[in-house]
């Protein structure tokens, strides 16, 4: 069977990991050159696959793509695939929801300590100014007895927690589906997000971005954190509130907050947040290393190549496409 499978975007180097799965079943691969609506929807005319990182994989992309079987995401959230259009056409989607649990555990405590310990602080100070030439008045605190606040308690949450409890951090956990005893075996007490907000010395953000998570952290809420809490998003972007984040940095409401991802992928060098400095902003990088990196990119062409071939993913992110009544994959046949 020859198939063709479009790509739409990547940010590593290379797409030869996922090309030779794909190759070997049987498909042929076209790497989009942008990542706009209008080369995505002509692309996708006449692909039986789609894989995307970040591009949006928008309806009028999902509707154009008329003989596309199953659509890839490399990556844990599929919240940049209209999944409901695609479901509603049959389609299967399929993801790799527990490739970089170690990746971006590992990044949120490199933002907590980076923070805590003023490492960029020192680092900056030492080169500039000389050895002992930032006065340690700053808040620095002792981890051991302070409180992490994880809102959100999958795989990755449940990662952070088993750090955070390694340097001596209590911990609370906030999420709607994870029952008491999945936190408490991991060392934690689940509260509410009130709760969480109030008492907690870090919290961070470990959730699906979703119509109910959009905005979860806002002005209320960053008026109920304490005003020497750092704040953690290595999730999504949208799910902090941005214009309330500056107002509460600004003013000193919350003392910081560590960002791998923003509302906006590709934010302008003015955007406000950038402006500040009790702010640690990485590029939306905290999955990466040379190793989740390729797990991903085999793991995720693995995927496709399964629905193409009528075998059932490891993951599939809209199981409701197995009893379309004219579904154009082959699963369950």
């Amino acid at each position: 069977m020859s198939w063709k499978v479009l790509i739409t975007d990547h940010v590593w180097p290379s797409t030869e990991p996922e090309r030779a799965v794909l190759e070997g079943g049987g498909a042929s691969v076209v790497v989009a050159p942008d990542g706009e609506e209008g080369t995505l929807v002509e692309l996708a005319r006449d692909a039986d696959a789609i894989m995307t990182c970040f591009a949006l994989v928008t309806e009028n992309v999902v509707r154009a793509a008329e003989q596309c079987v199953v659509i890839g995401r490399f990556g844990v959230g599929v919240d940049n695939i209209a999944v409901g259009t695609a479901t509603e056409l049959g389609i299967a989607v399929t993801y790799v929801p527990d490739y970089c649990v170690d990746e971006v555990s590992d990044h949120v405590m490199a933002l907590l300590h980076s923070w805590n310990r003023k490492i960029g602080l020192f680092d900056r100070s030492v080169k500039e100014r000389g050895w002992g030439s930032q006065p340690l008045t700053m808040r620095m605190m002792r981890l051991r007895g302070k409180t992490m606040g994880i809102v959100g308690f999958g795989r990755i949450g449940q990662a952070v927690a088993v750090k955070a409890r390694a340097f001596g951090l209590n911990i609370m956990a906030a999420d709607p589906i994870v029952p008491a005893e999945t936190v408490e075996a991991a060392g934690g007490r689940l509260v509410d997000l009130p709760t969480l907000l109030a008492e907690s010395d870090f919290v961070s953000l470990h959730t699906p971005l979703t119509d109910a998570t959009r905005n979860l952290i806002g002005r209320e809420e960053l008026a109920a954190m304490k005003g020497d809490a750092f704040l953690i998003n290595a999730a999504r972007g949208p799910l902090i509130d941005e214009g309330a984040l500056y107002d509460a940095l600004s003013t000193g409401a919350i003392a910081g907050a560590g960002l791998d991802v923003m509302v906006d992928n590709t934010p302008p060098r003015e955007h406000p947040l950038l402006s500040l400095d009790n702010i640690i902003i990485t590029p939306h990088v905290a999955f990466f290393s040379q190793e989740s990196t390729l797990e991903l990119e085999q793991r995720a062409a693995a995927e496709v190549v399964s629905v193409m071939q009528g075998r059932m993913p490891d993951n599939l992110v809209n199981p409701a496409v197995l009893g379309h009544p004219n579904p154009r994959h082959r699963l369950g046949r």
